[in-house]
């Protein structure tokens, strides 16, 4: 019982499917000024939505999984779960997923929206093109507005669609770090990778001005009122400079001194100082 369990978690790539749930919680806190019992149920909806989507990419790219070092003792190239059956539990935690969301459709709507891109068109296109990344940054703008819906938002609010961008800007660098530890890894499994394309140096200064304007796209969220006080704001500010000075290492180090971690640190200090201020609101 206790290997299936952690075969689930594996599958779902909960750590990820985390992140997914706490912008969930955050874009419900800053449209209702608080939290309850269904922003919990929103939270766990996305959670579980995210989860299968990421047990069914599993299924979609075993056969590219079992090339990968990084990825060779996942569940399905390890012989630890079939095919079938990592299906059928892709299948399970997204109707679940679903039951939560329930009566929301607008919710719901969103999720498989999601399910869609990132499973339909971003899983396949990762084949096609190094450059997948970008349309694939659509996947992280999304659950923040569910969770703003919701809590009874309307998705034409500038607020959310600054929060969106941000997390759309954040997911595309995000990416690239790790794909200049494993792009080898990638290259060989036979994907298409801006390591063929671009020189370490080269793809450390695109990644530079992503990062950095990931952290002006945080730092711009006061300007949507999303900062409902002064420390709130200098919190925004801090975060910013704290990733650029990290950034600017990894320039100069050509990708060496910024870890992967540290951009999902930064990533989690947003979504706090925005939950503190939709509750300070």
């Amino acid at each position: 019982m206790v290997e299936k369990f952690r075969i689930l978690l594996e599958l779902g790539k909960v750590r990820i499917a985390s992140l997914s749930m706490l912008s969930v919680l955050a874009g419900y806190v800053l449209a209702s000024g608080g939290a309850d019992g269904r922003a919990v149920a929103a939270a766990a909806g996305v959670f579980l939505l995210a989860c299968g989507a990421a047990a069914l990419n599993q299924y979609q790219e075993r056969d590219i999984d079992g090339r990968m070092e990084r990825t060779m003792r996942r569940p399905l190239p390890s012989g630890r779960i079939t095919p079938r059956s990592a299906l059928a539990a892709a299948a399970l935690m997204m109707l679940s997923g679903t039951a939560c969301l329930l009566p929301d459709w607008r919710a719901i709507a969103l999720g498989w929206f999601t399910i869609v891109w990132y499973n339909g068109v971003y899983t396949p296109l990762k084949r096609v093109t190094a450059f997948a990344a970008v349309p694939g940054g659509v996947v992280g703008a999304i659950p923040p507005a569910i969770g703003w819906v919701c809590g009874g938002g309307d998705l034409a609010d500038p607020r959310i669609a600054a929060v969106s961008f941000f997390f759309f800007v954040w997911q595309i660098p995000h990416f690239w770090l790790l794909l200049m530890k494993v792009g080898d890894d990638y290259r060989r499994a036979g994907m298409p990778v801006l390591t063929a394309i671009f020189s370490r140096g080269q793809l450390s200064r695109i990644t530079y001005v992503w990062l950095l304007a990931a952290a002006v796209a945080s730092v711009s969220l006061a300007l949507f009122g999303l900062a409902s006080t002064w420390w709130i704001y200098a919190g925004f500010v801090t975060a910013a400079i704290w990733l650029g000075w990290h950034a600017t290492a990894m320039l100069r180090s050509a990708g060496s001194h910024l870890a992967f971690k540290e951009t999902n640190l930064f990533a989690l200090i947003v979504i706090s100082l925005l939950s503190l201020s939709g509750f300070l609101k």
